[in-house]
């Protein structure tokens, strides 16, 4: 019986790990960068330069603005990131199987990095719903405040407030957003370890390094239109006749070309590019941190 136990939590194990390694680097990650990542977010919004944004924000709120909507990017981290980095893990493996054990083709990657994307932003969406709202409360005037305490109670709010389905608005550039994100994170990270281990000859630390600089550069260049874009719609109000600023992605989109030409998607790309590559390089350091204390372990 004792064996048959082990043999059954050696067969779970195998397959949850990826997730639960996944979600605990993302979440490691995302203590360090919740600075950074608020002023991305008030520079989206207009409030100026990053200079601007961060005295303004040491001055009228304090040193714990910085730090407001952690909860949310937690549970974002525990939700959005387990669920692509697991899944991504899972659909290479399958694919290397298919391949006869051979490294795969960057396309075949990429492929991956797109499903892993989407499936991660659908599970991660209302917590990245939550993440927004709280960031740019603040800059809202006070009458139209929403107020919300942590992460629980912005979701909690949503639902009471407007449904269900409103965990998921702005869902649609989400997906988007995060499917061209881990193409170029998770596709180039893969590529690059490959390049370096075979080509440069480059020891373990060295080639994590590497792997996850190029990888963090890609990751921001592919996905700063979609998230200003995603950014636009999860914080419009709507006016005092009730109607929303944008109908959906594709008009937002469409006017912000109109109005401020292609490189209006690229507003705020220098502090985006400083949080998203940080990002992904302490996501995958911290995820070959915990692997190495694993083997160690045995787990």
């Amino acid at each position: 019986m004792a064996e048959e136990k082990k043999a059954q939590s050696a067969g779970v194990w195998p397959t949850v790990k990826p997730f639960v390694n996944g979600g605990a680097s993302g979440m490691l990650a995302t203590c360090v960068i919740q600075p950074i990542d608020m002023i991305k977010v008030r520079i989206q919004l207009g409030q100026g330069s990053a200079a601007t944004v961060t005295k303004n924000m040491l001055r009228e709120e304090g040193v714990g603005a910085f730090y407001k909507g952690l909860s949310a990017g937690l549970l974002r981290q525990a939700t959005y990131t387990t669920a692509r980095l697991g899944s991504f893990k899972m659909l290479t493996n399958k694919a290397i199987e298919a391949n006869d054990g051979k490294p795969l083709p960057l396309y075949q990657k990429a492929l991956c990095g797109l499903t892993a994307g989407a499936i991660g932003a659908c599970v991660g969406s209302p917590a990245d719903l939550a993440l927004i709202r709280m960031q740019a409360d603040a800059t809202l005037p006070v009458a139209q405040r929403r107020n919300y305490t942590n992460a629980f109670h912005a979701l909690y709010r949503i639902v009471a407030d407007e449904g269900v389905l409103a965990l998921w608005k702005g869902a649609g550039p989400t997906v988007v957003r995060a499917m061209a994100l881990n193409m170029g994170m998770l596709a180039s990270y893969d590529q690059s370890v490959e390049f370096c281990k075979d080509s440069l000859g480059l020891g373990e630390a060295a080639t994590v390094l590497g792997a996850s600089t190029v990888s963090g550069f890609f990751a921001a260049a592919c996905s700063l239109p979609f998230d200003y874009v995603k950014t636009q719609i999860q914080k419009m109000q709507p006016d005092a006749s009730g109607k929303y600023p944008y109908s959906g992605s594709l008009d937002c989109a469409m006017k912000t070309l109109k109005s401020g030409g292609p490189f209006k998607f690229y507003t705020g790309f220098p502090v985006y590019c400083v949080r998203i590559a940080p990002h992904v390089m302490m996501t995958w350091i911290f995820l070959n941190q915990i692997q190495k204390v694993e083997k160690k372990m045995g787990l």
